[in-house]
């Protein structure tokens, strides 16, 4: 078993379908408050529209990167690895910024979509707000499957991923019978921080598959070689295999992919962490004068 990559996978699976959950539990709540629960199924058959579709799409992208021959599928596989960094990074600041206004948005979409008679469109309502989600997993999913398949752990962060989901969806039910035992800012929070970290170690590893084909020919020489102590690959490397996974550790990295892997833990981090300004209330409506009447 590669701890690793069923570890990151697990976070990764954990985080996105936990986001998902309670989209879905938050319109079924709605639905449920005014008494509309009739529509209960065409929500669950749009997430799970949205669901089955994501998961094709991580499938033909895990094909699609395996069927290259050399360079091409460094190429291709680092191409993958960035594209995943960037939309998981965009997803964490847009869920970051909006996170306070997404219940409100999602209830006055499903009153639209009730008062205008129409039970295909919460089932539309539903597949949207999931496939976002989905699609970011898949992607995300690929890049991590795509690093961690050269040691074979490429199968265990599926089976991590399919973990964290279940777990998700357990979660989810709870959000939805008003469960308050799981603090959602302090989850988001620190499940995002893991999610810097690896998206940091995906980045890192795109660098080294182009310094492998000599697409990157600046920086390649090795920093440090620590192998023999704590090696990343192979028997017998549990931690090396956890911190590789986590952290995007490297026991010989070179001196470009590691200044890529700090500079972005950095200044993600940096601003990833720091506080949300609170949005100003809207100023109260200023009543009108009561009319006065003259006396005669």
């Amino acid at each position: 078993m590669d701890i690793g990559a069923f570890t990151s996978g697990l976070l990764t699976g954990l985080r996105e379908g936990v986001e998902a959950a309670l989209i879905v539990a938050i319109i079924c709540a709605y639905l449920a408050k005014t008494g509309n629960a009739r529509y209960f199924p065409r929500v669950f058959l749009g997430a799970g529209l949205a669901l089955g579709l994501s998961a094709l799409l991580g499938i033909i992208l895990f094909q699609t990167v395996g069927s290259f021959k050399e360079p091409y599928e460094q190429l291709f596989e680092g191409l993958t690895m960035i594209a995943a960094a960037a939309v998981v990074t965009w997803m964490l600041f847009w869920m970051r910024r909006q996170a306070r206004s997404v219940r409100g948005e999602l209830q006055a979409a499903v009153d639209r979509a009730i008062d205008n008679g129409s039970a295909t469109a919460l089932a539309l309502l539903a597949f949207i707000a999931v496939i976002r989600e989905g699609v970011e997993t898949s992607l995300f999913l690929t890049g991590q499957a795509a690093a961690a398949s050269a040691g074979g752990g490429a199968g265990w962060v599926l089976v991590g991923a399919v973990v964290g989901i279940a777990v998700a969806v357990v979660l989810g039910v709870g959000f939805y019978h008003g469960s308050r035992r799981l603090n959602l800012a302090t989850f988001f929070r620190w499940t995002g921080v893991a999610l810097v970290f690896i998206a940091a170690g995906l980045l890192s590893h795109a660098v080294h598959e182009f310094v492998e084909i000599g697409l990157i020919n600046i920086g390649t020489q090795t920093l440090f070689d620590i192998s023999s102590t704590l090696p990343h690959e192979g028997d017998g490397s549990i931690v090396g295999q956890l911190l590789r996974a986590l952290f995007g550790y490297t026991s010989s990295p070179e001196v470009i992919t590691f200044v890529v892997w700090l500079t972005y833990v950095v200044v993600v981090l940096a601003l990833f962490l720091r506080p949300v300004k609170s949005m100003p209330a809207p100023p109260a409506p200023v009543a009108a004068p009561a009319p006065t009447t003259k006396t005669v």
